[in-house]
């Protein structure tokens, strides 16, 4: 049986594609739901968490069993309270609450890291997220500030627009610029997953985009 797997943000647009992938793989998982009642799918290996991340003692329940952490959670349009740095330190929290070391989160390529030499192209959709999301631009932002302070090995992936396809073409992947415009959910689902036992990019923020 391979390691449980607990996974936050698996019903969007790429967590879906995620969970699937891991059950492909033969992952248990357990699964953090908001509202479980619009989540269709089910396997034997799913097991469901209904609760907000932002709640500390339902991500210290979904964790129990786990052996690594996997987040896609994503901006909800409409949403006035950013998740993201919440999320973070309750999850944090939970880790080292139950010894577990390995945590993997996406989020946009408007965060900055000091390994950065963003492109033209690159640097004006930062820009562009920051005037038009700066609610949740300035959270994700803290939210890598909040994994460089902690002691976990953690992996933040930068992406560009998700395209939602079981096409899955070649990645590229960089430290320093987003190498494309798009990323196919199935491919990211597939990096995300190679990353569990990999240590390369281990506390590190890589971009990932097809080719």
């Amino acid at each position: 049986m391979k390691d449980k797997i607990a996974v936050i943000g698996g019903a969007g647009k790429s967590g879906i594609y995620l969970v699937k992938a891991l059950l492909r793989h033969g992952f248990p998982l357990r699964v953090l739901l908001l509202h479980p009642e619009n989540f269709t799918l089910t396997d034997p290996l799913i097991e469901i968490v209904p609760g907000d991340v932002r709640d500390d003692k339902t991500v210290e329940t979904l964790l129990e069993g786990c052996k690594a952490v996997v987040s896609t959670l994503g901006y909800t349009k409409g949403e006035t309270v950013s998740v993201f740095s919440a999320a973070t330190l309750n999850i944090i929290r939970a880790m080292k609450m139950h010894q577990i070391n390995r945590y993997i989160v996406t989020t946009g390529l408007n965060v900055d890291t000091p390994a950065d030499h963003k492109s033209p192209h690159t640097q004006f959709a930062t820009d562009w997220m920051r005037t038009n999301y700066p609610l949740s631009t300035a959270d994700k932002q803290a939210e890598y500030e909040d994994l460089v302070k902690s002691d976990i090995d953690w992996t933040l992936v930068r992406l560009p627009m998700i395209n939602q396809t079981d096409e899955m073409p070649e990645i590229k992947v960089s430290l320093e610029d987003c190498p494309g415009d798009k990323i196919s959910a199935t491919s990211l689902a597939e990096f995300i997953i190679r990353q569990l036992p990999d240590q390369t990019y281990f506390r590190q923020a890589p971009f990932v985009a097809n080719i």
